[in-house]
């Protein structure tokens, strides 16, 4: 009996096991498709991608894709869609150059007000789809011609700059060093005895300190969630690939940071990201509006005899869509050092690729912050390479559109396995 007994036990445990390792086999799954396309366009570029100057660059170029991301997220996982997010980003870049340039505000109040007027703008949008039942498709696309229109008569066909210097830094700046450089190889001194540029190692120290608690950081988490997990009887991966698993994603943290340190340190634009992403993994795994998105991206009717408000919902989700397109406008503008017309344009197609790239469903109710952020990185690492590489960008469209196409079908496709 105890040899009966004891076989079935075994072959559930290691059905669970098997289970456990698919189902996070395909959660980072994202992750290892970008490091191979990394590897790949490293290799492809001779070794410019991975330059310190290169990554920084990358990270600069997509703060205000990610920005964007992580509210459309909220929306396609809700079973919406925003069309209107590029516009508004573009609206508002205006809206701030006009203050601060034409009627020298503060850029710190400069930026509550354009926040609060992308909110303003979100928010009116929710309310059309969510009390009047427009569909988001309709309104967001009507709100992309109305905010192009009005960039347009905001600056009048010209362009608005420069923005001052404090603003400036909201993009183009970097964090102190307040610790002191770290000097592993001095550099090469010229005949004047000053030091010549591009030789040497010096490290941006408190970016390593940074580094490292934040590896510290996730390995407590991780290894607490683990035996949280295991004490209530949930399936958690095989031990190995929890460890293989982690030590993979500190070492891509701290080769990133290293290669961050090794330049002029973090920029600005990466700590408000950093801030963002953390503060929306918490709101969609830990607070009940989080989980009542993914309930009423899933089933609204179900969601509705639940008792969740999903006309409320769906206005809050647009509000804070707006405020996120608000700053990524304010951070696009600071990039540029002005507000143009032709501000914004495309920047919607990028985001959704963005989130669908990061596994989100079409239909609703499915989806990740870190896959949202990934996603973002992984078109921003093809764009890069393929501009490093000189494929024209006629192909790049093409290229990108075939990776979002891609992405979908592959997502639908699990759907009817599952």
């Amino acid at each position: 009996m105890s040899t009966e007994t004891a076989a079935p036990t075994t072959n559930a445990a290691k059905a669970s096991a098997q289970a456990a390792f698919k189902e996070n086999l395909r959660q980072y799954g994202l992750v290892v498709a970008l490091i191979v396309i990394m590897l790949f366009f490293q290799y492809m570029t001779n070794g410019i991608l991975f330059l310190p100057v290169n990554l920084t660059n990358l990270v600069l170029q997509n703060s205000y894709i990610v920005v964007m991301a992580l509210g459309m997220l909220l929306v396609i996982v809700a079973g919406h869609i925003d069309l209107s997010v590029g516009s508004v980003a573009g609206f508002i870049g205006a809206v701030a150059a006009v203050l601060m340039v034409d009627y020298g505000f503060h850029p710190l109040i400069a930026g509550l007000i354009c926040i609060l007027v992308g909110g303003i703008i979100g928010g009116a949008q929710g309310y059309f789809i969510a009390y009047m039942k427009i569909p988001s498709f309709i309104v967001t696309l009507s709100g992309m011609l109305v905010f192009k229109g009005l960039l347009l008569w905001l600056l009048g066909g010209r362009s608005v700059g420069p923005f001052p210097t404090g603003f400036q830094m909201l993009s183009a700046g970097f964090i102190p060093d307040v610790i002191g450089p770290l000097v592993l190889v001095p550099p090469t001194l010229n005949a004047s005895g000053n030091p010549m540029p591009n030789t040497g190692l010096v490290l941006h120290t408190t970016t390593m300190v940074i580094a490292i608690l934040i590896v510290a950081a996730m390995l407590y988490f991780a290894l607490k969630s683990r035996r949280a997990r295991e004490s209530h009887g949930y399936d958690a991966e095989p031990f190995a690939l929890f460890v293989i698993k982690n030590v993979v994603l500190a070492g891509i943290i701290l080769f990133l940071m290293y290669k961050f340190a090794s330049y002029r340190g973090l920029p600005n634009v990466l700590i408000v990201m950093g801030f963002l992403i953390v503060l929306f993994v918490f709101f969609t795994k830990r607070m009940t509006f989080g989980r009542r998105i993914f309930a009423m991206g899933g089933n609204e009717k179900a969601a509705k005899l639940s008792g969740i408000q999903t006309e409320r919902l769906t206005f809050y989700i647009f509000g804070i869509m707006g405020m996120l397109a608000a700053l990524a406008g304010l951070i696009y503008a600071a990039r540029l050092n002005q507000a143009t017309p032709k501000a914004g344009a495309g920047m919607e197609l990028d985001v959704i690729a963005a989130v669908f790239v990061g596994g989100a469903s079409a239909m609703g109710g499915v989806g990740e912050v870190a896959g949202a952020v990934i996603g973002a990185f992984i078109m921003g690492v093809m764009n890069n390479g393929m501009g490093i590489m000189g494929i024209n960008i006629d192909w790049q469209q093409v290229i990108k559109g075939l990776v979002l196409l891609g992405a979908v079908a592959f997502d639908l496709y699990n759907k009817k396995k599952a």
